[in-house]
């Protein structure tokens, strides 16, 4: 056994760290209502484990699932037996960590100073909030760092302003990694505060932003999520608040808001990942940012940034009827979305939640847009699948490229747009 564990070291796994061997993720297209049933009936199979990176929503659209190793033969026979159709996207997810990992450790070994920061690189929250200091330093007249408060852990909450004066000026909201797992997240937030920083003064429409606008940026949304994604379990989702009751930890934070919390979409199961929690706003993390806003009193614009899919999304998903702004939002979402793939070609659908993707009750943009935030968008970054949340650092840099037109148009409308 001792010998298990120095060898599992020297490998770089430590011994709380889970392991994914053999693990597959299988992309599977539901025919019809029946087979939509069964796909639900199947993610409620507790002892499957079977974990939707993708979840059911309509006929045709593929669902993802990642099966653990011993449970594969039963769920393949299961989809088999129930004439699915279902193909492997991810023949081992273990291979696709120790790659990850391995590249962690080669940026790592390459770092000269505490002033170079590489941003095709994934990042722990430590040398993200290292780097955040950074930033401060080097634009100590745009950029400052404050706290909102503190995780379920008593991590700090800390969030990135940037502006050039005044007080409680017109202002965008933008978070990245509000679902740990989802490091392309942080990843393209890092990217995008650094872009803004360096643009302003240089880039017409930046600087015409800040001029009039402050910025406001939470890079690690969920930070005990996301320590957690590196030190234990790559794929957490939720925060890490425990469950009265339960022995299963956390709650999903994009349904902990209240706008149509409970709802469809939803889950009152604290083992689920995407349980709605106790009730909206329990998560220290999103009461935070609900105070924050309703504190501030002039936001304007809401950015929730995700992975994957490649959507941008906006109100509603707690209901089907689209919002009285729905006509210019779409508008906005499809010259948005235009620009983005005018960058690399990457394809993005837009829509509202609710008939783009599914029904989802308590989630931030409906919060946002119920309390009078007009312009709250979602994105769902890259990929379509081929890697789903495990995509490779070496689309970090295209990605946040691309994403970054698409933000600046929404954001150019807010400007343009008062209310």
């Amino acid at each position: 056994m001792e010998t298990l564990l120095v060898f599992l070291t020297l490998l770089g796994v430590t011994s709380t760290e889970q392991l994914f061997v053999g693990d597959q993720v299988l992309r599977v297209t539901a025919r019809n209502e029946e087979q939509m049933a069964l796909l639900g009936v199947l993610g409620e199979q507790e002892e499957l484990q079977v974990d939707f990176w993708r979840h059911p929503n309509s006929l045709g659209h593929p669902v993802d699932l990642r099966v653990p190793f011993l449970n594969l033969q039963g769920v393949k026979q299961f989809l088999d037996s129930q004439n699915f159709s279902y193909s492997i996207m991810i023949e081992d997810l273990q291979e696709l960590l120790d790659e990850e990992k391995e590249s962690m450790r080669r940026s790592r070994r390459v770092k000269r100073s505490s002033r170079t920061f590489d941003f095709a690189s994934y990042h722990t929250i430590d040398e993200i909030y290292d780097w955040m200091d950074v930033l401060v330093e080097d634009h100590p007249n745009l950029v400052s760092k404050i706290q909102i408060g503190q995780s379920y852990e008593n991590r700090a909450l800390y969030v990135l302003k940037f502006s050039t004066g005044g007080w409680k000026r017109p202002a965008i909201w933008l978070d990245t990694g509000i679902h740990s797992r989802e490091w392309i997240t942080q990843a393209t937030g890092v990217w995008t505060a650094n872009k803004i920083a360096k643009e302003y003064g240089q880039n017409p429409p930046v600087t015409a932003i800040l001029d009039s606008m402050d910025i406001f940026l939470e890079i690690v949304t969920n930070p005990d999520g996301f320590a957690f994604t590196h030190s234990s379990n790559r794929l957490w989702r939720k925060t890490r608040s425990l469950n009265a009751g339960s022995r299963c930890v956390g709650v999903d934070p994009n349904r902990n808001w209240d706008a149509g919390f409970g709802g469809a979409g939803s889950s009152s199961n604290p083992c689920s990942e995407t349980y709605h929690g106790p009730h909206a706003h329990s998560e220290r993390e999103v009461r935070a940012i609900v105070d924050f806003i309703r504190a501030h009193g002039n936001v304007k614009s809401v950015i929730s940034i995700h992975s994957y899919s490649q959507m941008l999304l906006f109100p509603y998903g707690y209901r089907r009827e689209p919002t009285p702004d729905h006509q210019e939002m779409n508008e906005l979402a499809k010259k948005a979305v235009s620009d983005l793939a005018a960058v690399f070609g990457t394809k993005y659908t837009y829509g509202s939640i609710a008939t783009t993707i599914y029904m989802a009750g308590g989630t931030t943009i409906d919060w946002a847009y119920d309390n009078g935030v007009k312009y709250s968008f979602t994105l769902e970054l890259r990929d379509s699948g081929r890697y789903g949340f495990l995509l490779p650092s070496s689309q970090i840099v295209p990605t946040a490229t691309e994403t970054w037109p698409a933000l600046l148009d929404i954001m150019v409308h807010v400007l343009e747009h008062p209310y």
